[in-house]
């Protein structure tokens, strides 16, 4: 039994053609953007996977995790913490009041 030269895993080569994908942008009207945002959104899709369904493509059916994500700057912090009464060294305990605030406004809205 030989074993090919250079196999790789078949996760791994799935990896290098998605590695080898072209990311490609569209300046659309805020009209259109928010269109297309909200059809994802409704059909627990990422904006991305909205257009390659539109577009007739194929579709990874690979679970993703639900997450927002915001980026915070040091100076972040610092406001946060002011506003939470902590450290701007507690991230952890930001973050834990931060997502509380999110739940919050979740269940007002």
């Amino acid at each position: 039994m030989t074993k090919k030269k250079n196999s790789l895993p078949e996760q791994w080569l799935q990896n290098q053609k998605a590695a080898k994908a072209t990311q490609v942008a569209f300046d659309l009207d805020e009209k259109f953007q928010y269109s297309i945002r909200k059809a994802a959104l409704d059909s627990g899709f990422s904006p991305s996977d909205q257009i390659r369904t539109i577009l007739g493509l194929s579709v990874t059916k690979r679970p993703k995790r639900p997450r927002l994500t915001v980026s915070l700057s040091p100076e972040d912090y610092v406001q946060l913490a002011k506003m939470y009464d902590l450290s701007p060294e507690s991230q952890l305990e930001i973050k834990k009041r931060v997502l509380d605030d999110l739940i919050h406004f979740s269940d007002k809205n």
